[in-house]
């Protein structure tokens, strides 16, 4: 953000890998690395899929990769095990405090 911010004309850019992954990805890397199986905590339903759902989407990072000179220092996976490790963290936290008992995640 800091670079688009840098430069002397406002611009769109898309920030992304370049790498496509699923929801059922997200979820079993996620559920996985908290110790869990997915399967047991998520039902899927179809009757929320899109009407036209497209069959691949993967963002293209071409132009910040130019003009910015950015590049991704982060994969999926680190990521979501990173988010996973600080929810988990926080979860952990606000257990340890019985006064409060609402868990806002």
């Amino acid at each position: 953000m800091h670079l688009m911010l840098q430069q002397s004309e406002p611009d769109d850019f898309v920030i992304a890998t370049g790498v496509t992954h699923t929801v059922r990805d997200l979820c079993e890397l996620a559920f996985s690395e908290a110790g869990l199986d997915y399967r047991d905590y998520v039902q899927v339903d179809k009757k929320h899929y899109r009407p036209a759902e497209v069959d691949q989407l993967i963002g293209d990072a071409s132009k910040a990769r130019k003009i910015l000179k950015w590049k991704p220092t982060y994969t999926f996976e680190q990521l979501i095990k990173e988010m996973v490790h600080e929810d988990l963290k926080s979860l952990t936290k606000q257990a340890s405090q019985p006064e409060q008992r609402a868990v806002t995640i």
